[in-house]
């Protein structure tokens, strides 16, 4: 139960993080949370299979928040088509 709330957090976190940098303004709290969790995800298998790990909570946030901006990226690519 402890890591599941750091997961969420670390999501709420990446997700707003990653609408900041995208010039998105976030997603308000539910949606940052969604598109935190799905680029840790996204993140740790793209870091993962570059043989890249990540320590501590800033690492894991590193990682995340990158996951969530190439999630973005990639929505907005494919909400243009």
């Amino acid at each position: 139960m402890h890591g599941l709330i750091w997961f969420v957090l670390v999501g709420l976190v990446a997700g707003w993080l990653a609408g900041v940098f995208m010039k998105g303004g976030g997603y308000g709290v539910i949606g940052d949370i969604v598109v935190g969790v799905l680029g840790a995800v996204l993140g740790g298998f793209l870091f993962g299979s570059l043989g890249i790990g990540a320590n501590g909570l800033l690492g894991v946030l590193i990682i995340s928040t990158v996951g969530a901006v190439i999630l973005i990226f990639l929505l907005r690519l494919i909400k243009r088509i």
